[in-house]
């Protein structure tokens, strides 16, 4: 076994890359509600964004949306691995690598989003997640039989 917390730095990457998300896309979305010339009150909706923004500025968006997805159940299984004292070195690689990932992916989604390279690195970052809770519930299963 491993010292716990290394789980920690990457998932705590990875809650900070939704508030660099979270920044990058009011700074991109203020300047063009401005230049839509539109009053705040029309954007009383995420569809009303759609309608009177461009796609690229929607993306982060789109994106930010996301990173409250699956990387919920990414942050509640760090926590229980950490908890239960189960960290190890595999786990701790499989949480870099779905920061990775992720990072990669909101990288590619805020931007050009290119969505065979965007799905490939999102299926990525899902496949590593669902091998974690995979081994975590597999050896939490054996420990009742």
């Amino acid at each position: 076994m491993m010292n716990g917390d290394a789980i920690f730095l990457p998932m705590l990457l990875t809650m900070a890359l939704t508030a660099v998300v979270w920044h990058y896309m009011y700074a991109r979305r203020i300047p063009a509600m401005r230049r839509a010339g539109k009053s705040a009150q029309t954007y009383t909706t995420p569809d009303k964004a759609v309608e009177y923004l461009s796609d690229e500025v929607n993306y982060s968006a789109y994106n930010l949306k996301n990173l409250f997805e699956v990387p919920i159940l990414y942050y509640g299984l760090c926590l229980y691995l950490f908890v239960s004292g189960n960290v190890d070195t595999a786990y701790v690689i499989a949480a870099w690598l779905f920061f990775i990932f992720r990072t990669l992916h909101s990288i590619v989604h805020c931007t050009k989003n290119v969505v065979m390279l965007r799905f490939i690195l999102y299926s990525s970052a899902a496949l590593v997640l669902w091998l974690m809770l995979g081994r975590a519930l597999l050896a939490e299963l054996a420990a009742y039989l």
